[in-house]
């Protein structure tokens, strides 16, 4: 197939044109939280839309059964006449040079916009340090079955924490369909195939990935659950993870007032990064305890509760759903934290957080 580009102002509409009146399938959407480009397969063609400030339309000749001429919201017209060609998959991932900046942002409820798969997303790192890193805080208001489809991600990096609500979702290999919990994390190694099937009112969750701008491709071929049980399986050097937050033990961390749990994702990347949740401890030494890091990446969300961080010369609320990136050679302690915080700690790599 040969895939044929079109700009246009609408890209919903268009795209619900090219799935209703066509019957074409979704095959790639990029980015996922506010898509840009989607890529359609169906009748032995293939087009790639892509928001434009002007509709540039074009004359599509597809394969069809009988003769048709029919037009687009954005004017393409598409005749159905037999055409060969080869299928375009999307560039190959990349990777941005990372342009650090301290990023705080608060908690408003405000921000959202609508994603892939009618999901809400918010930035919770609006520059994306130069596009290497994206955070996200997404919810499903209404709750029930998520319209998606069988999809994977060329991405390097890329976990999903449950922040409230539940949801249910199916990996490739992982066996049947499962339900995560608030608390509950996952891995999703690159190219793992899975879906999302349904949600409670009021799903909450923090999606933190690398790169910023990834390819999300449909694999209408692959039906999931897949017979075969693999959960050792390698992508790209990392395995999937489900971290069940429910009954999980806590450790000390480096910081005395505050307790962690791990979610077990620094094993499963090889170290590329990790994953835990700290939260209040009973302890409450007299003294604060610095920290640092000399990585690549790390960033806080908050969780519950409520919290003071002290960064160089700046305060900053740590409250649910806010979020602080520290650049590398930052340093910053907790000046204050309620009996219920808890907070996400994402780096990268592992074991890149210590002491000042």
């Amino acid at each position: 197939m040969i895939t044929t580009l079109v700009e246009c102002t609408d890209l919903d509409a268009e795209m619900a044109w090219f799935t209703g009146e066509l019957g074409w399938r979704v095959h790639l959407v990029s980015p996922a939280d506010d898509p840009a480009r989607v890529v359609l397969h169906g009748d032995g063609g293939a087009i790639e839309l892509r928001r434009a400030t002007a509709d540039r339309p074009v004359t599509i000749r597809v394969d069809g059964d009988h003769d048709r001429v029919i037009t687009s919201p954005g004017g393409t017209v598409v005749f159905s006449e037999p055409v060969a060609g080869k299928s375009v998959l999307g560039a190959a991932m990349t990777v941005p040079e990372s342009a650090p900046t301290l990023a705080v942002v608060d908690d408003s409820a405000g921000g959202f916009g609508v994603g892939r798969a009618g999901m809400e997303y918010r930035d919770l790192l609006p520059d994306r340090w130069g596009g290497r890193f994206i955070a996200s805080h997404i919810r499903i208001a209404d709750g029930g079955d998520v319209a998606d489809w069988v999809h994977f991600h060329r991405i390097r990096f890329q976990m999903i924490y449950v922040a409230a609500g539940w949801v249910d979702v199916v990996y490739e290999g992982q066996g049947p369909s499962f339900r995560m919990h608030a608390g509950d994390c996952v891995l999703q190694p690159p190219e793992i195939r899975h879906r999302v099937l349904r949600s409670s009112p009021g799903l909450e969750v923090i999606e933190i990935g690398c790169p910023a701008e990834h390819d999300t491709i449909a694999d209408h071929d692959l039906e999931l659950p897949t017979p075969l049980v693999d959960q050792d399986r390698d992508f790209s050097g990392q395995r999937f993870v489900r971290h069940i937050a429910d009954g999980s033990p806590t450790g000390t961390w480096f910081d005395p007032a505050l307790s962690v749990r791990d979610t077990g994702i620094g094993t499963a990347t090889a170290g590329l990064a990790s994953v835990t949740v700290v939260c209040a401890s009973a302890e409450s030494p007299g003294t604060r305890t610095t920290l640092t890091h000399d990585g690549e990446f790390v960033m806080l969300v908050g969780l519950a509760g409520d919290a003071h961080l002290d960064i160089g010369d700046r305060r900053a609320r740590l409250a649910p759903r806010s979020s602080i990136a520290l650049p590398p050679g930052s340093t910053w302690s907790w000046s204050d934290r309620s009996e219920d915080h808890e907070a996400l700690v994402v780096e990268m790599p592992t074991g890149t957080i210590r002491q000042a």
